[in-house]
């Protein structure tokens, strides 16, 4: 495993590992300017081999659920590992968070990671070629840009995203409750109780799943709410505001807002992805230590990853994911950083 890093002028730093392509650290600012690490995360490489939150790895070849691992591509069913209850989820056994990636530093504030994920992998067709490129730039956000090729001969579906664990009082003793989210949707995808979306586009209008206006996290967590109860708090995909489009790159556009009152924290997130999942930390439950020794309780952080919808394959009513033989997928998701 190597350690990268990488800084900006105004001192916030990131820390990469080659191993998952995994976001180990981000240091920010908070309103006395006085920089903390705002990410969940572990002290040694075994933790990243042997967790099982995923802390700030790279998810791949498809970002969260697939029902029953199984999908059907041009007439032929793929079947994939069942590694949540009787779903697949994000990648498999050895999803991309679990191996090692080529890896250079292109400046003080870039790093690139590569990888070949060959055909038959985790039960998918089709090799791919995948570039992520980590920059902090100094208008403080960290870019991420995901560059993936297929090879030529047989399609596959590609769903790529970072699941980098936030809490923006820099201590994860503390719960994420208090922190006030906005999220620019005003639909999201219900799930069964396996969390698999039912098909349907639902408004988030008169439900706690509203974060239309700046709400706290922990305002109506624990309300009488069908969808709150499957997921024992938000686990959600959010389908952000804007024409969806099935094929092609969409532009940049605010997709979260974030703001933590104690410390003045702020983060925004702006994406090319057509959804947004916000989850609270509903299974974060102690078993496992981080950084210093620390253990990551129930809701002590959050994850905002930008995605295409879960179980896409299996739902021609949702945004393709779908990657032609031969073709190529990009997308972009910003963090930016800032206080109040």
């Amino acid at each position: 495993m190597h350690l990268y890093t990488i800084r900006n002028i105004h001192g916030l730093e990131a820390q990469l590992t080659n191993f998952g392509a995994t976001l180990i650290s981000l240091k920010t600012l908070d309103r006395h300017g006085k920089l903390a690490d705002i990410l969940l995360g572990y002290d040694d490489v075994a933790g990243y081999e042997h967790g099982t939150y995923y802390l700030g790895g790279s998810i791949g070849r498809y970002g969260n659920r697939i029902a029953m691992g199984k999908f059907n591509l041009n007439g032929t069913t793929y079947h994939l590992a069942t590694n949540n209850g009787a779903n697949h989820l994000h990648g498999g056994v050895r999803g991309y968070n679990k191996v090692v990636w080529e890896a250079k530093q292109l400046s003080g504030h870039a790093v690139e990671f590569r990888y070949t994920s060959k055909d038959g992998e985790e039960g998918y067709p089709g090799e791919v070629a995948i570039k992520i490129v980590y920059t902090l730039n100094d208008h403080n956000e960290l870019r991420i840009d995901y560059s993936v090729d297929a090879a030529p001969g047989k399609d596959t579906v590609i769903n790529l995203t970072n699941h980098s664990y936030f809490n923006l009082t820099a201590n994860p003793q503390n719960t994420i409750l208090d922190h006030v989210l906005m999220l620019k949707a005003s639909r999201f995808t219900p799930v069964d109780s396996g969390l698999i979306p039912t098909g349907e586009l639902r408004a988030v209008k008169g439900t706690p799943l509203d974060f239309t206006q700046a709400t706290a996290i922990g305002a109506r967590i624990g309300a009488d709410d069908e969808q709150l109860k499957l997921g024992k708090g938000y686990d959600h995909n959010f389908v952000i505001d804007r024409t969806l489009v099935t094929t092609g790159q969409q532009s940049l556009v605010m997709a979260a807002k974030v703001y933590e009152p104690t410390s003045g924290r702020v983060l925004e997130v702006e994406t090319t992805e057509p959804g947004i999942q916000f989850y609270s930390g509903n299974f974060l439950d102690g078993a496992e230590k981080g950084k210093d020794g620390q253990v990551y309780n129930f809701r002590s952080a959050f994850c905002l990853e930008t995605q295409h919808f879960p179980d896409s394959p299996n739902h021609p009513e949702f945004p393709s994911t779908t990657l032609k033989g031969g073709g190529h997928y990009a997308s972009t998701t910003v963090y930016r950083f800032s206080v109040r």
